[in-house]
């Protein structure tokens, strides 16, 4: 059964946090997310002013956790503490 992350975040040093980025994108990839959305246009109904929303499919919810637990998300995440404030989910899917 596929899973999500699905990430909102709000970017407070975005030259740091661009490394995260650069970082945190082979890491998803590598344990075969596949992002769907990353910070494109939104129209926000409810919640707080997250000007950045990303949305990656894998093929598991094991596979989701994994790559979040990961030597390579770990080290990505390093620029993104401190950097962004982030709301961030793994949900499985209904397939």
């Amino acid at each position: 059964m596929s899973a999500y992350w699905v990430s909102r975040v709000h970017v407070t040093n975005p030259e740091v946090y661009a490394k995260y980025a650069a970082l945190a994108g082979p890491a998803i990839e590598k344990h075969g997310g596949v992002f769907l959305a990353r910070g494109g246009k939104q129209v926000i109904f409810e919640g707080g002013e997250f000007e950045r929303t990303v949305v990656a499919r894998f093929p598991s919810l094991d596979a989701a956790v994994a790559c979040y637990n990961s030597p390579e998300y770990t080290q990505a995440r390093t620029y993104a503490t401190g950097n962004a404030v982030r709301h961030m989910v793994a949900v499985e899917g209904l397939d």
